[in-house]
C-alpha cells in the first residue's frame, strides 16, 4: 500500500493516517517537521483515547529517553517524529525491532529540493522506508505541483504507478486579486482600503475577524505593524529575529482572539488554524505561486467570504533576480536551481499579470483540472472581464510586441527595463543619449503609451520568455532566441497586451477579453484547462520525466517544466524542430530528450 496524498491544510490529511493508525497493529510512524502541530495533534488524541506521543529536540533528554523506551514496549499507537529524529539513527534502529505497520510522511513536499520549503532532513526518509518493506507508506501534502509530486516519489523511493489522489485545492469563496502600486503611498491605500473591506474595523470598532499581512523583510514587517496598530488594530509583528518565546507570543496571541492581525516574513503561519482571517494581503510577490497560495490560503478556513490581495510593484523582477544571484553565491547552487527558481518566480508572475480567472489558473498550476468553475466570478479578472474592455486585434499585439522587443534588441545587455521604457516612449534619458540611441527609428516608436503602461508591457515579455533579465545587482535585459523569432515576424507574439493606456478608475488590473486568436493564441499560453486526451498525454510525458530523473539521477525538474510537459501535451509537436518551439526546450534539452518525448506523443493515440 503506497499512495500519495494531496489535500489542503484543513481538509481532514490528518485524519487520513490518524484512523488507520487506531485500527492497525503496532505502531504507525507519522513524520512531521511541526512541532507546535504535533504536540497539539497528540493532546487531540489523548482526549480521545488514543496512545500518542511525539519526539523532537525541544524536548529534555531524559524526557526522550523514556518516551523512546515506552515506545520499544510498544505503548503507543502513533509516534510522531521530527526529521531530525531518523537521521540521529537512534530512532531508526528502534523502528526495526517494533512492529511499524504504517509511516505516514506529512509536509512531504519538504523532500523536494526543488520546491518552496525544502528541508535536507527529509531525504533520510528513502532509506527508512527501504528498511521498512512491508510498512505501508501514505506521503502527505498542501501543496505540490506534478513536477514536485514526480520528485517525492523518487525521493522515497516509490513506484513511478504510485497512485496519487489530489483533491480539495479549490478555495472558491477566496477572492483572490493583484494590484500594481507606484510608491509607498499607494501601497498603504490600497492596504487599508482592503482592511476596511474585510474587516471594516479598526479605531474603537471591533473587526469582523482577523488578517494577515505578508511583507518581505523584517523592517518593512516592523513599520507595517507600528503603522497598523496606530490605526486602532491590535497588531504585532512575527519574524526569525524575535525570540522564540517572543514567537509563540505572537502565534497564541493570534490564535486566542488577543490579535486582529499579524504583519509576519514568510515564517509566519506553519500550523496556525483560526478560521476566521478575512483576508491575506501580500505587500510584495513571494517566490512562488506555491508559497502564495500556501500564505493565502490561510485566509477563509471556515468557507466564508475572504479577501487575498497581492501588492506588485515595478522593482519586483529586478530585486527577485539580485536575490536569487545573491543566494546562489552563498549556497553554491548550481545554476539549474537558479533557473529553476526564476522560472518559479516567472509563472507567480505570468498568474498575477495574467488575463484568465486566478482561481482556475491556480488549480491549473497545481494539475487540478477537476475544480476549476470556468470563472470564479468574484477575483478581480472575472470583475474586469464583466466589466468588458475593448479588444485589440492580433495584428496590433503583434506590432505592438515587436516594437518593444526592437527596443531590448537595442539596448541588449547594456541597461536594465527602464531604458528600454525611455527608450520607446522618447524620454530623455542620459544613458540612451550617451549611447546614441536617442538617434535610431526605436527612440519614440510607442510614444502614444504611458510610461507605466510601457514598463507593464516589457516584464510581460520577461514573463512569456521573449527577453531575459540578469546580472548582478542591476540586472540587464537581453533578447531570447524566441523573442527574436517575434521581434522578426517568424514567430506570432502570444501575448495578452496590459488593461488599458492609462491606469483603470477601478483598483483592479483590467485585462482586455481578447479571443484567442486575437491574443495570437494567448488563452493557450495562459494554461488553458487540458483535453481528456491531453491530460493522457501529459500523464505518460510525467512518467517519461520520472524514468529519465531517476534514470541520470537528476531532479524530474532538470528533465522538464510541467509548463514544458503541459505545452508539449497541448501541441503534440510532430519534429524536433516543433518541439523547438516549446517553451523551455531548447537545443542542449532537444538533444537530450527529443527523442524520448517525440516518442511518447506518437505512441498515445
Amino acid at each position: 500500500g503506497r499512495l500519495l496524498l494531496v489535500a489542503p491544510t484543513g481538509g481532514g490529511k490528518s485524519l487520513s493516517y490518524q484512523l488507520p493508525a487506531t485500527l492497525l497493529p503496532g505502531t504507525t510512524l507519522v513524520v512531521s517537521p511541526l512541532i507546535s502541530l504535533m504536540h497539539d495533534q497528540v493532546d487531540a488524541l489523548a482526549a480521545r483515547g488514543v496512545a500518542a506521543t511525539y519526539l523532537a529536540s525541544t524536548l529534555p533528554a531524559d524526557e526522550l529517553g523514556q518516551r523512546m523506551a515506552a515506545l520499544e514496549r510498544g505503548a503507543f499507537q502513533l509516534v510522531y517524529a521530527a526529521p531530525e529524529r531518523l537521521v540521529a539513527g537512534g530512532l531508526r534502529a528502534l523502528l526495526q525491532r517494533i512492529e511499524c505497520p504504517l509511516i505516514a510522511i506529512d509536509e512531504a513536499h519538504c523532500i523536494s529540493a526543488w520546491g518552496h520549503d525544502f528541508r535536507p532532513e527529509y531525504l533520510a526518509l528513502g532509506d527508512v522506508i527501504k528498511a521498512l518493506p512491508k510498512a505501508r507508506v501514505l506521503a502527505c501534502t498542501a501543496t505540490a505541483t506534478p513536477v514536485v509530486r514526480d520528485e517525492i516519489l523518487a525521493q522515497l523511493g516509490l513506484d513511478p504507478e504510485t497512485p496519487q489522489i489530489v483533491r480539495g485545492f479549490a478555495r472558491p469563496n477566496l477572492a483572490l486579486r493583484a494590484l500594481e502600486v507606484r510608491g509607498g503611498k499607494e501601497a498603504k491605500n490600497a492596504v487599508d482600503a482592503l482592511l476596511d473591506e474585510a474587516l471594516g474595523g479598526a479605531k474603537g470598532v471591533k473587526p469582523r475577524g482577523a488578517a494577515i499581512v505578508y511583507a518581505p523583510t523584517r523592517r518593512a514587517t516592523e513599520a507595517e505593524a507600528l503603522r497598523l496598530g496606530a490605526l486602532g488594530f491590535r497588531a504585532a509583528g512575527y519574524h526569525a529575529g524575535l525570540s522564540g518565546a517572543q514567537r509563540e507570543a505572537v502565534s497564541r496571541d493570534f490564535a486566542s482572539g488577543a490579535l486582529d492581525l499579524v504583519v509576519a516574513t514568510n515564517a509566519f503561519g506553519m500550523g496556525i488554524d483560526r478560521a476566521d482571517v478575512r483576508a491575506v494581503v501580500h505587500l510584495a510577490p513571494p517566490g512562488s505561486i506555491e508559497a502564495y497560495y500556501q500564505e493565502v490560503g490561510r485566509a477563509g478556513r471556515d468557507g466564508a467570504p475572504a479577501l487575498g490581495l497581492m501588492l506588485l510593484s515595478p522593482g519586483d523582477l529586478a530585486q527577485r533576480r539580485a536575490l536569487l544571484e545573491r543566494d546562489a553565491e552563498s549556497e553554491s547552487a548550481n545554476p539549474e536551481l537558479l533557473r529553476h527558481r526564476w522560472g518559479q518566480f516567472l509563472e507567480l508572475m505570468r498568474w498575477a499579470e495574467g488575463g484568465s480567472c486566478r482561481h482556475d489558473s491556480i488549480l491549473r498550476y497545481f494539475g487540478d483540472d477537476a475544480e476549476t468553475l470556468a470563472g470564479c466570478g468574484h477575483c478581480d479578472v472575472c470583475s474586469a472581464l464583466d466589466a468588458r474592455g475593448d479588444g485589440h486585434d492580433p495584428e496590433q499585439v503583434t506590432l505592438i510586441v515587436r516594437k518593444a522587443l526592437s527596443a531590448v534588441a537595442r539596448i541588449h545587455g547594456r541597461f536594465g527595463l527602464t531604458a528600454g521604457v525611455s527608450l520607446l516612449r522618447g524620454k530623455a534619458d542620459a544613458r540612451l543619449e550617451r549611447s546614441g540611441l536617442h538617434r535610431t527609428p526605436t527612440f519614440g516608436a510607442l510614444s502614444e503609451y504611458e510610461e507605466h503602461w510601457l514598463a507593464r508591457l516589457l516584464r510581460r515579455c520577461v514573463v512569456a520568455g521573449f527577453v531575459e533579465l540578469g546580472g548582478g545587482e542591476r540586472p540587464t535585459v537581453t533578447l531570447t532566441p524566441t523573442g527574436r523569432a517575434v521581434m522578426r515576424g517568424e514567430q506570432p507574439a502570444r501575448l495578452l497586451l496590459p488593461g488599458a493606456l492609462t491606469r483603470p478608475a477601478i483598483p483592479v488590473d483590467r485585462p482586455e477579453r481578447l479571443s484567442e486568436s486575437a491574443a495570437g493564441g494567448g488563452a493557450r499560453s495562459e494554461g488553458g484547462a487540458l483535453s481528456d486526451v491531453e491530460r493522457l498525454l501529459f500523464d505518460a510525458l510525467r512518467k517519461y520525466r520520472l524514468e529519465r530523473s531517476r534514470a541520470e539521477g537528476v531532479p524530474p525538474y532538470v528533465v522538464a517544466s510541467d509548463r514544458t510537459l503541459r505545452e508539449i501535451a497541448q501541441q503534440r509537436p510532430g519534429s524536433e524542430a516543433e518541439l523547438e518551439q516549446v517553451h523551455g526546450i531548447g537545443p542542449s534539452k532537444r538533444k537530450r530528450y527529443g527523442a524520448g518525448l517525440l516518442e511518447i506523443v506518437r505512441r498515445q493515440p
